[in-house]
Formats: C-alpha cells, structure tokens, sequence
C-alpha cells in the first residue's frame, strides 16, 4: 500500500472541488483493507465521489475503494445472483446488466458513482428503487475488521435512505452488494411520464431493457449536466414528503403543483418544482449556481468552493421553507 501526501481530491469528487487529502490510499483488494484497519480506523471514504459536497480539506486518512469485480453466484431460467464489488462503475455495471439480457436496473442507467454507494442512501429513479433488486450487502466492520453480511431486512431502506446512512454510519465499509436480477420474462416500469413520452415519440410499444435503458439515459442527458463537464452531484435535495392538509392550502394558491401521492395522509412533490418556483432554476452566482434545465442541480462553474455551494443549497432551503412552509432535505452529504 502506497500512503500518499497532500493529495488534491478534485478529480475523486463529481463537484470538482479542490481540498486537500492530507494523506491517501487507494485500496484494490479486501485483504489490503482489513489490514490497513489493523493500523488505522479514522479514515474518510471515497468511491465514486458523485454524493458528496467537500467543503474542507480532509485531516482522516482518505481511502480510495478500488474494489474491481462482477461474479454470477447462481443462475436458473428466470433469474440470476450477481455480487458485485463496490468499486465497479455504477453505469457501466448497468450497460453490462443489459448486454447479458438481466433485467431489474435499466430505470437507473447513468447514475453517477459506483456500486458501493448504491445501497446507502437507496439510490433510486424514474418509478425504480435499487432494494427492490438487492439481495445482501457485504461490509467490513472498521472497529473489528471482520466482514459482515446485511440481508435486504438489515439494511432498513426507505426513500434515499438506508441503516449505512442512519444508525451505523461511519461503523462499516461496504465491499460488495448482491443483486437478483430477472432473465428472459423481464418486469418493465414504463409508468414514470417521461419515459412513456419517450417510447412514445419513437413509436416503441414493445421496448426491450435496453430501449428503456436509452431512453432513461436520453432523459437524463437532456436534463443533467455531464459531470465531466460541469461539476455537480445530481439531484442536490430530496423530493420532499408533505401532509395532504399543507398539499391542498398549497393548492389552492398555486393550482398547477405537481404531486404523487404515497398514502391517505401524505404526498410527495418535487423539489425542483418548489425550488424553480422560487426563482432559483439557472441562477448563476460567479463560479457556482443552479443548473438551468434542472432546478434540483447545484453545480460549480469552474472554481466554486464547496463553502459557496453549500451557502447556496442553506439559501435555497431558507426560501422554500419561508414560501411553501416546506423542510427541504440536503440528499449530497455535505463533508
């Protein structure tokens, strides 16, 4: 293991914020992990980079999870067992899925990361959630060394949210998750509006998981600003979960707010909707801003520190809550 010194961690965050790692390791197998915590267990965690928003530089020692590997642990007609290491590409792990004809996650093509981080905070997208295909999470406990299998029970997931999340955050290391996966009879979710467009305007009514896969990826590009291009991590806020009574005062002053119910007593409606209403969708403050073609996305032109965005995303939940009586819920880890 080659302990590095004062390393930038501009390109390990999808934002593209300078801080600095005071040391770092990349780490590509689990034998090297469970012995670099025989010596150290302050450390800070990165994947993909893609959920999170630095806003110091990182005194822990920083560790790169580099885990590389897809296995097939069992197989019949209509399924197949996949375990996957957690430092494989989310997307690619996804345009892979699809090569071989499983099916389960092209609703979730082009989600940045890897797939370490899928199951913390429950990644999810277009009517699909990643628990419903998630069989078991492998993780080394930090404290002990010793690796760990959560069940789907263990895992407690809910919307954007997981036990890795909540009551054992900081406690563990994911190494690797295991997925059921459909083969041959897939079940489509063509429901989410977007995608039905679409199919719709490609006259497709018998898509495959690949023709949704494209066009979940064709929504996205149009919408989300490339990484690579832009720095950003996505959707920034969580679509907040409200009460019916606020829904409808709510309604009755602005008739045209969407909404999608998730029980007798509760309604979901987006964030970026509240947020664009509120005058922020394609501001620009010098190096940093909200996204033009999606209110939900804070990006950083150029040289933003994580401190300006931060200040951004506290002001945007300030307005929200003054105009809409709405908490409005940070989904990027702010570090």
């Amino acid at each position: 293991m080659n302990i590095q010194k004062n390393i930038s961690l501009k390109s390990y965050n999808t934002f593209g914020i300078h801080v600095n790692a005071k040391r770092f390791v990349s780490i590509d197998a689990l034998y090297n992990l469970q012995q670099l915590l025989k010596k150290e267990q302050q450390l800070f965690l990165i994947s993909g980079g893609s959920n999170m928003l630095l806003t110091k530089d990182i005194e822990e020692l920083v560790v790169h999870l580099n885990l590389k590997g897809i296995s097939i642990d069992r197989e019949h007609e209509n399924a197949v067992h996949l375990t996957v290491n957690a430092g494989e590409n989310w997307h690619e792990f996804v345009l892979w899925c699809i090569q071989q004809d499983y099916g389960g996650l092209e609703n979730l093509s082009l989600i940045p990361g890897n797939v370490g981080t899928c199951p913390i905070q429950n990644i999810g997208a277009y009517g699909v959630e990643v628990k419903d295909t998630i069989t078991k999470v492998k993780a080394l406990e930090i404290s002990s060394g010793k690796l760990i299998t959560f069940s789907n029970a263990d895992c407690e997931f809910g919307y954007r949210n997981s036990i890795f999340k909540n009551k054992v955050k900081g406690k563990y290391i994911i190494t690797a998750v295991s997925f059921q996966l459909t083969k041959n009879v897939h079940k489509l979710n063509t429901s989410y509006g977007a995608i039905e467009n679409e199919l719709l305007q490609k006259n497709n009514t018998t898509p495959s998981i690949k023709d949704i896969s494209n066009a979940v990826i064709a929504i996205r590009q149009s919408k989300l600003p490339d990484p690579k291009e832009i720095g950003n991590s996505g959707s920034f806020f969580k679509n907040p979960v409200i009460s019916t009574a606020l829904f409808e005062k709510l309604k009755n002053e602005y008739p045209k707010i969407p909404s999608y119910p998730i029980s007798e007593e509760k309604i979901k409606v987006p964030a970026g909707w509240l947020i664009e209403q509120s005058g922020f969708k394609g501001k620009r403050f010098g190096e940093y801003g909200v996204h033009e073609k999606q209110a939900l996305v804070l990006v950083n032109y150029g040289n933003a520190s994580g401190k300006d965005i931060h200040k951004l995303a506290q002001t945007i939940q300030k307005t929200i809550k003054e105009k809409f009586a709405i908490d409005l819920e940070i989904e990027v880890n702010v570090i």
